[in-house]
């Protein structure tokens, strides 16, 4: 009879070096410290010698758990896939796609019903989620994910949604004259709404402080109210409640109907340091409806960046 290893060891383990920390691969996982530990013990039991040690920086792999670890992500992968090769087999009526939530509200809802008049016969379950955990999903069949773009190209899997841009808006009371500023001071005197945790590093184009350094402001004012999500931030600014650094898919419809305005001209914009890439399992690749609900997706048209 074979011998297997401990499956959730081998998950725990995964998490525990992706995170180089047992208290965040717990959070991840949704279970105690020390549940991961005990199954961290037991993977080592089953192989005979340690996989991981503390280091300053956090965990590191042994020998042993380098060597685990470079075998294991391609079964992780593999194994994710199970599903999707099941649905490839006998697909389900409607298509799973993943999607984030402000992607969804601000952009995608108003332009669904044209895929549902160009392609009647596939209907779509939308799964609204963040877009951090599109990229771990494994029940989707589509998925627009938001990630970094550094190294992204186009695969037999992924393809390029939109590069966006991050830029300031606001709601048209908040500029008298709705037109851009011509004197960058006057930004000084205007409410902001900030995005994100103290100290949370999302890059430099979601910082007022980088802003009002790029502008020559000094530093912005202390942050009043913060919000966790940019969903929440823009329906701030469309409430009239001040200027919000947004990512420019989120505000094309809003800025098109005159709900929100530019606070700066374009050739301030910044580029985001992620981008939208549309993907799909690979064993989804020939399925028509994944075709269908892709190349329409890629054809929307978005408004261009500076």
């Amino acid at each position: 009879m074979r011998s297997f290893p401990p499956f959730d060891g081998l998950i725990a383990f995964e998490a525990a070096l992706r995170h180089a920390s047992v208290t965040r691969a717990s959070a991840e996982l949704g279970l105690t410290q020390s549940a991961v530990s005990h199954r961290l013990r037991k993977l080592e039991d089953f192989v005979g010698t340690p996989l991981l040690v503390r280091q300053p920086s956090g965990l590191c792999a042994t020998p042993a758990g380098i060597a685990l670890s470079n075998e294991l992500a391609g079964l992780l992968d593999r194994m994710a896939d199970f599903r999707a090769l099941c649905r490839a087999a006998a697909p389900p009526p409607a298509l799973k796609v993943g999607v984030g939530a402000a992607l969804a509200d601000y952009w995608l809802v108003r332009r669904l019903p044209d895929f549902a008049q160009a392609h009647p016969g596939i209907p779509v379950e939308l799964a609204v989620r963040e877009p951090d955990a599109h990229a771990r999903s494994t029940d989707l069949d589509v998925a627009v994910v938001w990630q970094p773009a550094a190294g992204l190209r186009p695969t037999s899997t992924q393809r390029l949604l939109v590069r966006e841009h991050v830029y300031p808006v606001c709601h048209p009371r908040l500029l008298p004259g709705q037109q851009p500023l011509t004197d960058v001071t006057r930004l000084k005197s205007l409410p902001l709404l900030h995005k994100g945790r103290i100290g949370e590093d999302r890059g430099v184009e979601w910082s007022w402080t980088s802003w009002f350094e790029r502008l020559g402001l000094g530093r912005p004012p202390p942050a009043e109210i913060r919000f966790a999500t940019i969903a929440t931030a823009i329906a701030a600014a469309l409430a009239g409640n001040g200027i919000v650094l947004a990512r420019s898919l989120l505000v094309q419809d809003a800025l098109k109907d005159g709900r929100l305005v530019r606070v700066l001209p374009q050739s301030w914009d910044l580029p985001s340091s992620k981008a939208q890439i549309v993907r799909w399992p690979a064993a989804m690749a020939k399925d028509p409806r994944v075709k269908a609900f892709v190349g329409w997706i890629l054809q929307i048209p978005k408004i261009p960046s500076a």
